[in-house]
């Protein structure tokens, strides 16, 4: 093994992570190529514990839903709920399964019992609530955004009453209807009830920014930020559900470009209130353009990590993870001529690195693009190997317990 590419290794630890930044960034991003993988989980929770008792971090953003979160977020700092009912219902995308996950929510509530509110860790779901398969009906959004407003200003200035929002949302499942994804007809985004709906939130949104003066002496910044973030997920709900029912080649390229934009939206919103770790796969939180190939052929857009930073710029950091092996997934032993081969040749099971110390370490020849045998792993873009402030690298992954 060449010593240059020895002499970039670290060992993975938050105080390490910092060494490769030019200072604290405000979020700090951890992405996997696989979901699914407890070991990946584990060291996620590893670092957030670090990053909270070395660096003063104190909120964690996952790729979970980000009205369900709430729930969570609600039961580590105020104990309301309880532990199995938060992690089945507080985070999608059949994440509650994780033992992982239900660690670091049983951990985050351990820490902050008896904590003033100023010294509470807090969790945020910052995707929409969507899946690749499906989106979910606007209701809970809008309704939850037009009770704030009801209660708390001048019920002359809203554009509409509840039971009219519930006259034009109609039944939910018309919403959530799965077909949708892979027959635009199927689709209830481009009805005129749903564009008066569309009209309607936009409404509600303004009135909720026009009469933020008083709204931020009128009710905790909690409540005021909840209701932005109603507003935004009403909005970019049905504007999703809007481009679910286009016919046009772009469709799904639009379609993934918008939900990574409702990510970047929360991601924004949770760096205002200070900083934060934030872990999701890779190809939401990568400054390159993403791509994935779906059933229609491929598709590329900017993702959340991208908007973000190109917002945040160097408050942003985005540390990837590369693996070797994931056996009982069919992932094997690495080709030597991959940046996972080449790495997977150091004797450390896991390790950090600085992706451009890397790159010029590997010469002037990037290394081949690994061959994925499964849909659900995204192997390394050696193109994107220098984009990224570091780079962790997990030798074997075991079987999840």
């Amino acid at each position: 093994m060449d010593t240059d590419i020895k002499d970039t290794v670290h060992a993975v630890d938050a105080a390490a992570v910092m060494r490769l930044l030019p200072a604290r960034p405000r979020l700090l991003a951890l992405g996997e190529p696989t979901h699914g993988e407890e070991a990946l989980l584990d060291l996620r929770n590893e670092l957030f514990r670090q990053l909270v008792e070395q660096e003063g971090y104190r909120t964690i953003a996952i790729e979970s839903d980000c009205m369900a979160g709430l729930l969570v977020d609600d039961y580590v700092t105020s104990g309301t709920g309880t532990l199995d009912d938060v992690v089945e219902r507080g985070l999608s995308h059949g994440w509650g399964t994780s033992a992982a996950n239900r660690e670091l929510v049983r951990w985050m509530r351990a820490h902050n019992d008896g904590r003033p509110a100023s010294e509470q860790l807090r969790f945020a779901g910052f995707d929409g609530p969507l899946e690749i398969t499906a989106a979910a009906s606007p209701r809970q959004a809008l309704t939850a955004l037009h009770g704030y407003l009801t209660d708390h200003v001048d019920p002359e200035l809203l554009p509409c009453t509840v039971e009219s929002l519930d006259r034009l949302l109609g039944a939910d499942d018309r919403w959530t209807d799965p077909a949708a994804m892979t027959d635009p007809a199927r689709s209830v985004g481009r009805s005129a009830d749903a564009g008066r709906l569309r009209l309607l939130a936009d409404d509600l949104v303004a009135l909720l920014d026009t009469q933020t003066p008083h709204l931020v002496t009128a009710t905790p910044r909690d409540d005021l930020d909840r209701a932005r973030l109603y507003g935004r997920t009403a909005t970019g709900l049905l504007r999703y559900h809007r481009w679910t029912a286009d016919t046009s080649p772009a469709r799904m390229t639009r379609l993934c470009a918008l939900r990574d934009r409702m990510m970047a939206d929360n991601l924004l919103a949770v760096a205002a209130r200070g900083p934060a770790f934030v872990h999701a796969h890779n190809s939401h939180l990568q400054r390159e353009k993403s791509s994935m190939r779906m059933w229609q052929g491929p598709v590329e857009w900017w993702s959340a990590g991208a908007l973000v930073s190109a917002r945040l710029g160097e408050e942003y950091a985005f540390v990837a993870t590369a693996l070797g092996t994931i056996r009982h997934q069919g992932v094997g032993t690495p080709p030597p001529d991959t940046a996972e081969g080449i790495l997977y040749g150091l004797p450390e099971d896991r390790c950090l690195v600085a992706p451009s110390r890397l790159a010029t370490a590997l010469g002037g020849t990037p290394p081949a693009r690994r061959e994925s045998p499964w849909f659900g792993y995204a192997p390394l873009d050696p193109a994107h190997l220098a984009a990224g402030d570091g780079l962790v690298f997990v030798k074997d992954v075991p079987r999840s317990r």
